[in-house]
């Protein structure tokens, strides 16, 4: 059985890493700015991830930020990038890149290997299940 998000961000805040300049959360209003932007409708998972856990530094993954424009996490950039370089589908939400490769929040809340050279058969049926699975369990 997955965790559910809000044991899952205990966790993760447990265990995240102090940084000399941690993103901030975002307010409400820039995650709404956010999806007029991409022209999508996130997941309420993705939509809590944004809120209260996309400030959180653990292990080697870095997920996206919407409060860093131009960085390397920045999710418009990582989007744009995946749609142009790798032919992510408009729906496809990326959650972090991993040299070239992606995880992908879709609208139906499961997670998706998005691989930059082909396709792939990975994925998990929630957010929380691949935070567990791969962004803690692969640490």
């Amino acid at each position: 059985m997955a965790p559910d998000l809000d044991s899952i961000f205990s966790h993760l805040r447990s265990l995240s890493r102090k940084v000399q300049t941690p993103p901030r959360l975002p307010t409400g209003e820039e995650v709404d700015q956010a999806e007029r932007r991409l022209g999508v409708a996130f997941h309420p998972d993705f939509w809590r991830y944004l809120l209260e856990a996309s400030d959180v530094s653990f292990g080697t993954l870095e997920t996206v930020t919407i409060t860093v424009p131009g960085a390397h996490t920045d999710l418009f950039r990582v989007t744009a990038d995946g749609r142009k370089y790798s032919g992510l589908p408009p729906d496809y939400i990326p959650i972090c890149e991993d040299n070239g490769d992606l995880y992908c929040h879709t609208p139906s809340g499961e997670v998706v290997f998005w691989p930059h050279d082909g396709t792939s058969e990975e994925r998990w049926p929630s957010l929380a299940g691949w935070i567990e699975e791969v962004w803690i369990g692969g640490n």
